[in-house]
């Protein structure tokens, strides 16, 4: 087995903007001709997070939604006292969504379905740079 570690830098506006990952995954796995193995998708940083969902405008605004019932930017948290920030509710909505996944390769293909991509979602409040870590196992 040999591992292979690649980067995609994206840029992010925070306030859980959603960015579509798949392509530069995808040319990762063409770039080093990798026939079968897995590439695991990872974020470094605890308030973004990486999953599987539809690409669309309509779920990226559902997504947001969904977390901010859940756990609104403007609650009550701990973290906020101990470090006087305002970014408590995105390390909790990143912890809950996670900060990776492993997507199987075969025949030179990211296993994904139809209407299925990978993406990153920046809880944070406000806009980051991130470096998402690609380690491909074949």
């Amino acid at each position: 087995m040999a591992v292979i570690t690649e980067y995609i830098d994206v840029a992010t506006r925070g306030n859980r903007d959603m960015v579509d990952l798949t392509h530069g995954i995808q040319q990762a796995v063409v770039k080093h001709k990798i026939s079968d193995g897995i590439v695991v998708v990872f974020v470094p940083g605890s308030t973004a997070a990486v999953t599987t969902i539809e690409y669309e405008p309509g779920l990226k605004i559902d997504i947001g939604q969904f977390l901010e019932k859940i756990l609104p930017y403007a609650g009550s948290y701990h973290h906020h006292e101990t470090w006087h920030d305002d970014n408590g509710a995105a390390h909790i909505q990143a912890a809950l969504i996670g900060p990776s996944v492993t997507v199987p390769v075969v025949n030179g293909t990211l296993t994904l379905g139809t209407w299925q991509q990978v993406v990153l979602i920046d809880c944070d409040t406000r806009a980051r740079k991130r470096q998402i870590v690609l380690q491909i196992l074949y």
